[in-house]
């Protein structure tokens, strides 16, 4: 059922500093301008490299999610993992009935997809999101 490993979201206060860190200490050279999400509470760029992506993910709005992670990890910090599924609807039918806590109903992500979260406390203390692969058509 899981797919491919799409990404991994990586929160950050400021992430213009982030976003220097991965182009000037790290060398990377194919990074998104920042862009805002807001039904998603997040500013994000991608980070492209040979094997994936690293989103950077900086709070967007009062109500961010991204907010309380930062007050416990003032400095930014892995926050999740993104798997490619090949319909998510499917995927979180099927996670509900694994015993799986999803976080929300299928709402579109910073990649223009359909996307669900995972409880990390279902899943090692790890929040998964489950995104519907850009290239499947239904």
């Amino acid at each position: 059922m899981i797919g491919p490993l799409n990404h991994v979201g990586v929160a950050v206060p400021d992430i213009r500093k982030a976003i220097a860190f991965y182009r000037d200490v790290l060398g990377a050279t194919d990074i998104t301008e920042p862009q805002d999400l807001p039904p998603q509470g997040v500013t994000y760029a991608f980070v492209t490299l040979p094997s994936g992506q690293v989103e950077l993910i900086e709070p967007y709005g009062e109500n961010s999610p991204i907010l309380k992670f930062l007050e416990r990890n003032p400095k930014g910090g892995q926050h999740h993992v993104c798997f490619e599924v090949d319909d998510i609807h499917i995927a979180k039918t099927t996670m509900e009935a694994r015993g799986m806590r999803v976080l929300n109903e299928p709402r579109i992500g910073a990649h223009g997809t359909l996307v669900v979260f995972l409880h990390p406390g279902d899943s090692g203390g790890v929040l998964i999101e489950l995104m519907e692969a850009p290239d499947v058509e239904h």
